[in-house]
């Protein structure tokens, strides 16, 4: 669903990321773990079309993000670590906004926003304006509208930070059940205990280069990978 290719990124004479390789099958729920600064962010917003790339090549289902970013960018969901909205609108506006660029049908949409909302606790403030809305509330809107349109590839940036405790466990059941319908997860996360227990495979980051990549318990070996991660950053050396 989701091949990162010998992915390059520089800023000026720092390497953001450095020959990124991943590969990211249908239904699979990858972890992507590194430090302030490591190149997360960078290579996430080049999967979604946001940032050019030096080198290398990114594909979702298939087609090129360089080649064709409006059908890649029709594929899939996008929710930054910290979402701008437009506060101006209700909630609900938003939300029909959302489905309308994703061309999401009447019935389709009402339902998925019914269950979505009332999932997360935020249907009866749709009717508010997003301006007033916590910043709880407006993360949970932000993850209301990735997954209505049923992403083929949800990439998220530190989805969990700011989630109060349900909501971060109801975002993790529906994570599952999208993965269940064939789709594909691409997140960072600083919460190791998360990646542990929901990832199918963990690609770890450090300084722009790929340390350590596979299926979680390859990954993890022996030690929790809050160990492994702490000594891969420490020593800084590749091991793929």
């Amino acid at each position: 669903m989701l091949i990162i290719d010998h992915l390059t990124k520089t800023y000026g004479k720092t390497r953001a990321v450095d020959d990124l390789c991943l590969h990211i099958a249908p239904g699979e729920i990858c972890g992507f773990i590194g430090h302030n600064g490591a190149g997360k962010t960078t290579a996430i917003k080049a999967c979604c079309g946001i940032l050019p790339f030096d080198s290398g090549e990114i594909r979702i289902n298939g087609l090129s993000v360089q080649k064709d970013p409006l059908a890649c960018k029709r594929l899939l969901a996008y929710v930054p670590d910290n979402p701008d909205l437009y506060e101006f609108l209700t909630g609900m506006k938003y939300l029909n906004f959302i489905a309308d660029v994703y061309a999401v049908d009447s019935q389709e949409r009402e339902k998925q926003i019914r269950r979505l909302a009332e999932m997360f606790g935020i249907y009866e403030a749709l009717g508010q304006n997003i301006g007033a809305y916590s910043h709880g509330m407006k993360q949970k809107l932000a993850l209301t509208a990735a997954l209505m349109h049923r992403p083929k590839l949800l990439v998220l940036d530190e989805p969990f930070v700011g989630l109060d405790p349900k909501a971060s466990h109801l975002l993790k059941q529906e994570m599952r059940l999208l993965c269940e319908e064939g789709s594909s997860i691409f997140f960072s996360t600083h919460v190791l205990e998360v990646a542990e227990k929901l990832c199918d495979t963990v690609a770890i980051i450090s300084h722009g280069k790929l340390l350590r990549y596979g299926p979680t318990e390859q990954v993890r070996g022996d030690e929790s990978l809050e160990e492994v991660f702490l000594t891969l950053a420490e020593e800084g050396k590749a091991d793929v």
